[in-house]
């Protein structure tokens, strides 16, 4: 479970889809009414002992490897939209 606060109301359901449109173009299928389901698929993939629950037992380098390429196209993703949404308003 997950403690993540929006600071815009409204923005979770954004960053869900977000999320899941920049699995889908990684190739997992991303089931809406259970997004983690491919997290968990990923960190099989990759051959990181990722379970529900705590997960203290796994390293930085191996969170890193399920993460970091989700997190990083997220990123991408939304800069693109900021300058898009910027470009847009000149």
């Amino acid at each position: 479970m997950t403690n993540n606060h929006y600071l815009v109301p409204g923005a979770k359901k954004g960053m869900q889809q977000l999320k899941q449109k920049v699995m889908a173009e990684q190739g997992y299928n991303v089931n809406a009414n259970r997004p983690d389901k491919a997290k968990y698929e990923m960190a099989q993939d990759l051959g990181v002992p990722l379970k529900k629950g705590y997960n203290g037992n796994i390293t930085a380098k191996q969170a890193d490897k399920i993460g970091g390429n989700i997190g990083g196209q997220m990123v991408k993703e939304m800069v693109q939209m900021a300058e898009k949404s910027l470009k847009n308003k000149q």
